[in-house]
């Protein structure tokens, strides 16, 4: 009977997890006037129901501008809840950085006020985002319930930008994906890297073009060099204060670009390179194994074809 009583109080437990779906969303202080959301350096999956990205606000003279909105449509509530907590002024602007899910699929909870990205990230969420949402659900399960595609309404372009009397300075980069928008804010010194920086934790190159993405670094770390520069907040790990996440992705690419070619070029087949172990530097970083794992996949056959291009 104790026996019984034990496994029902497993099983409602459970339940009660299960039902609980809250992020527990802490806005941590970065700089004067800025938050964000510190994802966990994990995968997707049901336990944390995608809350892997750093997600952020900036609160303006005139109200807030969120800068991505996170991984489903319950995740976009929990943070206006929070940012409500913060301040009480009205989100003036949501900015999506790129057009991965974790960082757009939150865009339901904000339908009220203006959404922009730049347009191609506008158009990689039109064209992928339902494919998106629907391999969340089947990594995060119930956490992505109601869960539907919100697309950004309006366009940004580089340069100059006044939200909510607060001045930005917008950066059109790519190599991530075809289309990564770094976010200056000169008043605080905060820069805002998305996911073309990620610290203590793999990158994930489902859209790489590594060589675009090593010219982008260099670029992104030139704005830390920058009079004024205060903090990186990258699209996933902890913030610095230096650019020590670009040196680390740069270190991963690098390291990542030349096994594929030097694997192509002799002759190894896609097996052959998945059973490779990884270099002393990387084999302890957070889902190190899986991404290496996925990014044979995204970039190998390329450097095959490569290979055997260059041959006589």
């Amino acid at each position: 009977m104790k026996r019984l009583v034990c496994v029902l109080l497993m099983l409602v437990a459970g339940r009660l997890g299960a039902a609980d779906f809250d992020y527990r969303l802490t806005a941590v202080q970065v700089a004067k006037d800025v938050y964000a959301f510190i994802g966990k350096t994990e995968d997707f999956s049901t336990d944390n129901g995608g809350n892997i990205v750093n997600t952020a606000f900036i609160v303006a003279a005139q109200g807030v501008i969120v800068i991505d909105s996170g991984p489903s449509l319950r995740y976009g509530q929990q943070m206006r809840r929070a940012i409500a907590s913060v301040t009480a002024k009205p989100i003036a602007l949501v900015i999506n950085t790129h057009h991965h899910p974790d960082h757009f699929l939150g865009n339901q909870a904000f339908a009220d006020v203006p959404i922009a990205a730049l347009a191609e990230t506008r158009n990689g969420i039109a064209a992928d985002g339902n494919a998106f949402a629907e391999n969340l659900y089947r990594m995060s399960g119930d956490w992505m319930k109601g869960t539907e595609v919100q697309l950004p309404g309006k366009t940004l372009s580089a340069g100059i930008v006044d939200v909510a009397g607060r001045r930005l300075r917008l950066v059109a980069l790519d190599g991530h994906t075809g289309a990564d928008l770094v976010v200056v804010d000169p008043a605080s010194g905060v820069v805002f890297a998305g996911d073309l920086a990620f610290n203590g934790r793999a990158p994930t190159t489902p859209h790489a073009d590594v060589a675009h993405w090593l010219l982008a670094l260099e670029q992104l770390e030139g704005l830390t060099r920058e009079a004024g520069f205060k903090v990186l907040l990258p699209g996933h790990g902890a913030p610095t204060a230096d650019a020590a996440p670009i040196r680390q992705t740069r270190a991963w690419l690098t390291w990542l670009s030349g096994a594929m070619r030097a694997a192509a070029k002799d002759g190894l087949d896609m097996n052959d390179v998945l059973a490779r172990p990884l270099p002393a530097e990387f084999a302890s970083l957070p889902v190190a194994a899986s991404e290496y794992r996925r990014s044979v996949g995204h970039l190998f056959p390329a450097a095959e074809l490569q290979a055997l291009g260059a041959k006589p």
